[in-house]
């Protein structure tokens, strides 16, 4: 039952068991005919959602702190961004942007181009989903390059399909059974400061690895691109110690090599700039756009600085690629971003949220570390006697907390992450981080 009456009465409201009968019915009709590859969290079957708020079929009320992991960035549904997609539907749905052209993708290109790191003149292609993102910049890298080999780094991710999963190297699952996969990728360690005791020591183990590897393994010249993400997602949550962007941008213009940068977790506001890269002034010659660009309408973009994108036509297509009514709701959900100034919010809410989770932190020994930039916010889980992840408890936590009405999701090996919507206030997000230390204090008993 609810432990919200002291709370909002919009907060979370949990009216039954969890998961609850409708929820159980759904839940195992789900398990007869869905492809059981598809990973579920819990047993949350979501009717309808609004803002931070989510309905389950039974009539349970949750707060999203995953916005379906960074997608809803502007929240559930946002008004503005419905009724875009909606005046879109009444007008065109596919004008197949591959062989015509359309004007909403064309408007959103142009907004795309503006706003994506950097000031090179840029050009956008566009695509799904976040993986068909990086399949396309790494087929650009490959054909303006002449080269084909690609570095990538240990605990990125990067997506599913062949190339996305190549690069990928944050947990063996998402290999296992499909090799070989695409050849010639090679990953070095991101530099993650806890592993190595401080900011410096990471960051040079991280050029020393790649000096070794080009030293030993893999021929500079046949080095097309490095793909990273300006803070590691699934990996944990990792942000960089300042000056590796930057770094690594003298390495690739040192050897001829193209940087990408994924930003498709990052990217929309979720670090309190548009894009990640944008913390560290550093302009990659590729950017991958993916989850928040739409609000969650399938919808993707490679943005390459106009010098890099040379392949002509027919190289790269995709049949709905550009799509208007997803396009219509990119466009309003820049617009969002800039009328309700969420780079600010994110940047002052998630300082307060980082806050409260330092002090959580003070009474509970278990997390090691909070880190983050803007809305993108780990918590890592240790033993506190041994200092090892414990994956078990943030496992335990997650799923504590959801049933406490606080949807939460984990990443890398024992971090919980938070990603609230872009448009949460100080005060949710002060009952979310109360709803998460009950729900560790719970977990511990």
């Amino acid at each position: 039952m609810s432990n919200q009456d002291n709370r909002s009465v919009a907060g979370p409201n949990i009216v039954t068991d969890l998961p609850g009968k409708k929820a159980k019915r759904l839940v195992k009709a789900d398990g007869e005919v869905v492809s059981p590859s598809s990973p579920r969290a819990y047993p949350l079957a979501v009717e309808s959602a609004q803002g931070l708020n989510v309905t389950d079929v039974d009539g349970n009320r949750f707060w999203d702190f995953a916005s379906g992991i960074a997608v809803t960035n502007v929240g559930h549904r946002h008004p503005k961004v419905v009724e875009a997609a909606k005046n879109q539907l009444d007008s065109l749905v596919h004008p197949a942007f591959c062989d015509y052209y359309s004007p909403e993708p064309t408007r959103l290109a142009e907004r795309l181009e503006a706003i994506a790191p950097g000031n090179s003149p840029k050009k956008v292609f566009f695509g799904n989903s976040g993986a068909e993102a990086v399949e396309a910049g790494m087929k650009l890298a490959r054909h303006h390059t002449g080269r084909h080999r690609f570095i990538a780094f240990e605990g990125g991710f990067h997506g599913r399909t062949m190339g996305a999963l190549s690069l990928t190297a944050s947990k063996t699952k998402y290999k296992r059974g499909f090799g070989p996969l695409v050849p010639g990728v090679d990953h070095i360690p991101y530099p993650k400061p806890g592993k190595y005791g401080s900011d410096e020591a990471a960051m040079e183990a991280t050029f020393d690895a790649f000096e070794d590897l080009i030293r030993t393994r893999v021929p500079v010249d046949e080095i097309a691109g490095i793909v990273v993400e300006p803070v590691q997602g699934e990996g944990g949550y990792v942000v960089p110690p300042e000056g590796f962007h930057e770094r690594l941008r003298e390495f690739a213009d040192d050897h001829g090599i193209l940087l990408i940068a994924d930003e498709v977790q990052s990217g929309f506001g979720r670090t309190g700039e548009w894009f990640g890269m944008d913390n560290w002034g550093v302009e990659p010659d590729i950017t991958l756009m993916g989850k928040g660009i739409a609000n969650g309408l399938p919808m993707s973009a490679m943005v390459a600085k106009e010098a890099v994108m040379t392949w002509g036509a027919g190289t790269h297509a995709s049949t709905y690629h550009g799509n208007p009514v997803a396009a219509a709701a990119a466009n309003a959900v820049i617009d969002v971003i800039e009328e309700e100034n969420l780079l600010d919010n994110a940047t002052e809410v998630g300082a307060h949220l980082m806050g409260e989770l330092d002090a959580l932190a003070e009474e509970f020994p278990q997390i090691a570390e909070v880190r983050g930039l803007g809305l993108m916010i780990g918590a890592e889980f240790v033993d506190p006697e041994t200092g090892e992840p414990d994956g078990d408890l943030s496992e335990a936590v997650m799923h504590t907390a959801w049933r406490h009405g606080l949807m939460i999701l984990p990443c890398g090996q024992s971090t919980v992450r938070f990603a609230p919507p872009l448009t949460i206030t100080k005060e949710q997000a002060s009952v979310g981080i109360e709803l998460f230390g009950e729900a560790l204090a719970e977990a511990l008993e």
